[in-house]
């Protein structure tokens, strides 16, 4: 009944949705993605993943007519259009992607689909803009259409990083959905996440320090092309950090060296193990651009979770009676 399923990825990023959707069981048909150094990254980790090039990788320029019939469209549509440090403009805002998504959605007509976005788009300001967009989705064939907020702690990551996950299920798989509930691991602390990452120069302190960094980690900030830099947020944020040992004004270019003293920086590797990138996942560009991706991306081990209970659905057996 499974067959091999496959995926259109939106606004693709540095691929944390993609790889998770990947572990869950689903082949990337296409990633549609206008930062080029996120093209990059993404090519250079699946070389054999069709990364779209040129005037298509705007997603306003995308023709997704050619990919019509893939089981599944997901993506993470920009968030400062949801958030507070975007103002939270929503329709308003020039960033606002999702009728775009809709457009891909109804020229692909999925199985299912999956968009991300940041936990503002719960918010009571917005609840006009998520009707319409369940109004549409349901003219679409689309009976199931629901979203959730999730903590990415609630599946192993060391972070809080509240998101949400919208999810529509064509009318012949809705009542197979089931929201995955999470829950079951135990994120370890920032301390044991990161120890062997910080002490790899041989750092004397590395041990107190892991003791001390007890806690999982602050939501990563990624900020944007229009704000923010390489650093671990606001002050807010950074005052988190600094309970946890992390001077969060930057991004250190390598591990403490073995006399350092006082608090280190995190790495770019370190930031991306905390938003459940494997080891081996590199990000293309320099500091700037690499931790860009990194901060934000949707991590890896809440999509898997989330796509494979899609995966379930659309590939659940039908019982027929027999009259």
């Amino acid at each position: 009944m499974q067959g091999n399923l496959t995926s259109l990825e939106l606004c693709a990023g540095a691929g944390g949705q993609a790889l998770g959707i990947e572990r869950a069981g689903f082949g990337h048909e296409a990633m549609v993605e206008v930062d080029k150094w996120c093209r990059q990254t993404l090519s250079l980790n699946r070389p054999q993943w069709n990364v779209i090039e040129g005037d298509e990788a705007d997603l306003t320029n995308f023709d997704a007519r050619p990919f019509a019939g893939v089981d599944l469209v997901a993506g993470g549509v920009p968030c400062p259009p949801f958030s507070k440090a975007g103002k939270q403009l929503g329709a308003a805002d020039e960033r606002d992607l999702f009728p775009e998504a809709l457009r891909v959605v109804d020229e692909v007509r999925p199985k299912a689909v999956m968009l991300e976005n940041v936990r503002g788009f719960m918010d009571a300001v917005f609840h006009d803009y998520r009707q319409k967009l369940k109004r549409q989705l349901k003219k679409m064939g689309y009976s199931f259409v629901d979203w959730h907020l999730y903590n990415a702690s609630d599946f192993g990551v060391s972070q809080l990083r509240p998101r949400v996950v919208i999810v529509a299920v064509r009318d012949e798989f809705a009542d197979k959905f089931e929201w995955p509930k999470g829950g079951d691991m135990q994120p370890p602390s920032v301390g044991h996440l990161l120890h062997d990452l910080m002490g790899a120069r041989g750092w004397a302190g590395v041990d107190q320090w892991r003791d001390g960094a007890d806690e999982i980690a602050p939501t990563i900030v990624g900020g944007s092309k229009k704000h923010g830099g390489p650093d671990l947020g606001p002050t807010r944020a950074r005052r988190a950090w600094e309970v946890l040992g992390v001077n969060g004004k930057s991004i250190a270019e390598e591990a403490p060296d073995p006399d350092f003293e006082g608090m280190p920086r995190l790495t770019v590797r370190m930031v991306a193990r905390i938003q459940g990138f494997p080891d081996d996942w590199q990000f293309a560009g320099r500091k700037t651009n690499a931790y860009r991706q990194v901060g934000n991306a949707f991590p890896p081990p809440v999509a898997e979770a989330v796509a494979r209970n899609v995966k379930a659905a659309i590939t659940a057996r039908r019982l027929y009676a027999v009259a």
